[in-house]
């Protein structure tokens, strides 16, 4: 299996780490980001699911908000 395969990046061109280190477009890691290229399809596949969750994570903040 080679990188190249798997899940397209998430990337969304809003390119921008927040102060906890996650992008504002795409909510990877800036770890995660700079990894992407070199990441097995399992890698990458994990790093989707941290993204939805961290989208959930997102939606349940801004909610809560709403209230």
């Amino acid at each position: 299996m080679s990188s190249g395969e798997g899940p397209a990046s998430p990337c969304v061109s809003v390119c921008a780490l927040d102060e906890n280190d996650l992008c504002i477009g795409c909510l990877r890691t800036g770890d995660e980001i700079s990894r992407w290229g070199g990441m097995t399809v399992g890698e990458k596949k994990r790093v989707m699911d941290n993204v939805a969750r961290r989208e959930g994570a997102s939606a349940l903040c801004i909610n809560a908000g709403k209230q």
